[in-house]
């Protein structure tokens, strides 16, 4: 539904967005550039159920289900926090940019300015998840290896040393999560800026 249903949209939209002559001439970028747009929001409906797999794929015997629609609640209990901490960190980041920094009115400031102020609170928001989740997230790598299998989340944890947890691998992870957290809020607050509807977040 997301790859080849909005592969139409996406590919209608530039089509019109280039008008019939350039449509025409430069048919293979527009087709390009539909089946890409496409596959980026096909992904993200995607991740959940992929990262869910993984999970029964790799966890150790006992410590996660195997069931599908079990484990598919699983992953929801462990992911809500964490996004509703990402929304939370970025809206308050919005807010503190308007207030201290941009302090005359939001509307007085242009587009640009105003999704750059998104980008950079979304990826300052990835920036502060990934530091709160990493140590969790590490765990979990250091529980899918062979040489762990069996072992409790205790002695693991007590092995490799707290941290190392925190702070092992920890630098990727922030520009990773950061520079995705911070285009996942551009393109959404694009969207709605071309759409009417603003930008989001503020005073």
């Amino acid at each position: 539904m997301f790859k080849y249903g909005l592969y139409e949209v996406f590919k209608d939209a530039y089509m019109n967005l280039a008008g019939e002559d350039l449509s025409n001439k430069y048919k293979p970028a527009i087709w390009l550039a539909g089946s890409a747009s496409a596959e980026v929001f096909a992904d993200i409906a995607l991740c959940p159920f992929e990262m869910t797999k993984v999970k029964i794929q790799t966890s150790p015997t006992g410590t996660f289900p195997t069931a599908f629609g079990a484990a598919i609640r699983e992953m929801s209990r462990t992911k809500i926090p964490y996004t509703m901490a990402k929304f939370f960190f970025f809206e308050k980041i919005v807010q503190l940019f308007y207030t201290h920094v941009f302090t005359e009115p939001k509307e007085t400031y242009g587009k640009g300015t105003q999704l750059g102020i998104t980008f950079a609170s979304g990826y300052l928001a990835g920036v502060v998840c990934a530091i709160v989740s990493h140590p969790a997230d590490s765990l979990v790598s250091q529980l899918g290896k062979v040489e762990n299998k069996g072992k409790s989340v205790g002695t693991i944890a007590k092995e490799v040393g707290v941290v190392s947890l925190a702070t092992k691998g920890l630098g990727t992870r922030v520009i990773m999560i950061g520079t995705l957290t911070g285009f996942q809020w551009w393109i959404y607050d694009t969207f709605k800026a071309s759409m009417g509807m603003g930008t989001t977040g503020g005073k």
